[in-house]
């Protein structure tokens, strides 16, 4: 089995010396940004951050036959949108909370400090454990990651910190969602949503892409809407005539879908009946989106603690990645034209078969 990755051999991938890849992988000073952030994603890439072989001949041991107390530090991203009052963040904060108090441990919430250093912040040998909720950047991970503490990310993932994640099956209800809309007859669509800001976006993107190409549905995708999101849309909708707009625009969550109708309906077009427009998250029922999915975000917050606790007492155990899957719904009411006339306003559907 190949041992772990040592620092003279990233040195000598990068061209550098052994001291200046140790003081770009601590965060000390003796070398320049740039240099620092090209050592990290190198040593990533060679995999420097990947657990030491595992440990053989170790039984997985139980978490419930365990009495359970001390701290977990519960770190949001400093991002305004990924807080504790998200409709989304909100709900995943309150599953992590009740599931820890469930089990008699405290938390602590910390907002991701401006600083890189953690260590001024709290004491690391309080810690049990840590939860990461949504995009934390790959420095402050890298800080986690000197720390040695048992860590969880929820809805998130970064390539040069393996850890245990916990996700919704973005790929398999994004599939699902189109492969409905596919049955249905819609066959012109364009995706929204800067794919860019975090890992289920590109996981949503990717899997809207798939479905088409193995239905053999031509994608035309504008690529603006993938970066850009709805401040592309609104500037690239006045250089297309009527014939040139989708049926569907499958957006990237339910807030750009909100954000997606509010564009088409300043510019003037008839949103459903003109263009559909699909959501994922579950945020918003006061806009017409006709499909979203239904996402259980208590849930993801409950497993994001019971896997910390299993990582707690199996520290040798493989990384892991749990997938939540989700509820698809389609809500008639707001269907494009060509699908009008259904009897249910509204109906949920779990899974749907398609070849």
């Amino acid at each position: 089995m190949r041992g772990k990755v040592t620092l003279q051999e990233i040195a000598d991938a990068a061209g550098v010396s052994k001291f200046a890849v140790s003081r770009a992988l601590s965060g000390k000073p003796g070398v320049s940004e740039e240099t620092r952030t090209v050592l990290v994603k190198l040593a990533a890439q060679m995999g420097y951050f990947r657990n030491h072989p595992k440990v053989t001949g170790l039984e997985p041991r139980d978490t419930d036959a365990k009495e359970w107390s001390g701290t977990v530090l519960v770190l949001f991203p400093n991002i305004r949108h990924q807080n504790r009052e998200s409709r989304y963040w909100g709900p995943v904060f309150e599953g992590i909370s009740e599931r820890l108090k469930r089990k008699g441990m405290d938390m602590v919430t910390l907002t991701e400090p401006s600083t890189e250093d953690m260590f001024s912040l709290l004491n690391p040998e309080a810690i049990k454990g840590i939860i990461t909720v949504g995009s934390v950047s790959t420095p402050m991970l890298l800080n986690i990651y000197r720390m040695g503490i048992p860590v969880v990310m929820v809805d998130h993932w970064d390539s040069a910190f393996l850890s245990d994640t916990v996700f919704t099956d973005n790929r398999t209800c994004m599939s699902e969602l189109m492969k409905d809309l596919l049955c249905r007859g819609y066959t012109r669509f364009q995706f929204v949503g800067q794919i860019d800001d975090a890992h289920s976006f590109y996981e949503r993107w990717e899997a809207f892409r798939s479905t088409l190409e193995m239905s053999g549905v031509q994608l035309q995708q504008n690529k603006a809407f993938l970066h850009g999101g709805v401040q592309a849309l609104e500037e690239e909708l006045d250089k297309l005539n009527e014939s040139e707009l989708p049926e569907v625009f499958v957006c990237a969550n339910d807030v750009t879908a909100a954000q997606a109708v509010d564009v088409l309906k300043r510019k003037g077009i008839d949103v459903p009946r003109r263009c559909g427009v699909t959501g994922f998250d579950d945020t918003n029922e006061q806009m017409p989106i006709y499909a979203t999915v239904r996402v259980d975000k208590e849930l993801l917050g409950m497993r994001a603690v019971d896997q910390l606790l299993w990582r707690i007492t199996n520290p040798d155990s493989p990384v892991e990645k749990k997938l939540l899957h989700a509820e698809l719904v389609i809500r008639e009411r707001y269907a494009p034209r060509n699908s009008r006339g259904k009897d249910d306003p509204e109906r949920s559907i779990s899974s749907i078969r398609y070849s």
